[in-house]
């Protein structure tokens, strides 16, 4: 059993190639291999957003507080609240932040697959992101 304290790792920024905005990071927990899965708390401030990417054995995000935003290629946009869960199947290309006007924070879990979690692409337009949203 591991016990990781709140408060015991300091937060990081959101790299400016992988997001849009003021975006902060808190990696509480990433298993020891065999295991593959690991997370991250993930604050966006209003307007602030990831760049497209994909998850090479999907992501599941648990929406904590405020109000965002999410969109899979090829679809509208959705508007995603707290106590929303979301899956993104392996391979599909998405976005998730915050709504323009409000702060969001979700759980983002992930399972890597030979070492890799994640592949970013390029950032998510003005009009992608301001596209008006669908409620789920």
């Amino acid at each position: 059993m591991k016990i990781t304290r709140n408060g015991s790792q300091p937060s990081a920024k959101g790299p400016v190639d992988y997001f849009t905005g003021t975006v902060r990071l808190d990696m509480p927990f990433k298993a020891s291999e065999p295991a593959r899965v690991g997370g991250a708390i993930v604050t966006f401030e209003p307007g602030a957003r990831t760049a497209w990417h994909t998850h090479p054995l999907g992501q599941t995000l648990i929406v904590t507080a405020g109000c965002g935003r999410t969109q899979r290629e090829g679809g509208p946009v959705q508007e995603i609240r707290a106590g929303d869960i979301v899956w993104f199947e392996p391979g599909e290309r998405h976005w998730h932040g915050a709504a323009p006007t409000t702060a969001m924070t979700h759980i983002a879990i992930a399972e890597a697959l030979d070492g890799k979690v994640v592949d970013w692409l390029e950032k998510v337009s003005e009009e992608d992101y301001q596209a008006a949203p669908q409620e789920g």
